[in-house]
């Protein structure tokens, strides 16, 4: 039986679920939203064949420094291998989203654009709202063409924490990553 080993962690944004399947992230998702979690869960063990087993793991050591280091303003890319997983377009979608700048945003209907499916912005979003590895695939980058910060898993205000830390805290001394 492969296990993915989960632990807690407290962001300033919340609280958030890490995993680890072998020597990848496969998880970074908020706690809050329960219905969101299962839904998660679900497709995570559907895509892995792995079920969960609370622990620690070195890559979820790592990624517990890696986002320290992010919420404390010295880190602007992670480096942590991760395991993308979905159905091929929503691996598509996430992938593309190790494409958005460290405090940048684009819209949903560009991110279509830039994986060649114009059309599909709600696919797109739903790929996105479903993303098993918020930060380290960054969806929070992700807003409505109007501007508005539609859907996040961790909820509004965390996204607007994390929009916030982005663009508003230049990079302090220690520098890990452009």
């Amino acid at each position: 039986m492969k296990y993915i080993i989960t632990a807690k962690y407290r962001s300033p944004a919340g609280e958030l679920i890490l995993g680890a399947l072998g020597d990848k992230l496969c998880l970074c998702d908020w706690t809050v939203n329960t219905e969101h979690r299962r839904l998660i869960d679900k497709a995570l063990q559907r895509h892995t064949g792995a079920s969960y087993m609370p622990g620690r793991s070195p890559v979820v050591q790592r990624a517990i420094a890696q986002l320290d280091e992010y919420f404390a303003g010295t880190r602007r890319v992670f480096d942590i291998a991760v395991e993308i997983t979905g159905t091929e377009f929503q691996r598509t979608v996430r992938s593309a989203l190790l494409d958005i700048a460290y405090g940048t945003t684009i819209s949903y209907a560009e991110l279509a654009r830039r994986i060649g499916a114009p059309k599909a912005v709600r696919a797109v979003a739903d790929a996105n709202a479903t993303n098993p590895l918020s930060l380290f695939l960054p969806c929070h980058r992700v807003i409505g063409s109007d501007n508005s910060l539609s859907g996040y898993s961790g909820g509004k205000r965390a996204k607007e924490f994390l929009l916030e830390l982005e663009q508003k805290q230049p990079l302090k001394r220690g520098n890990n990553g452009a």
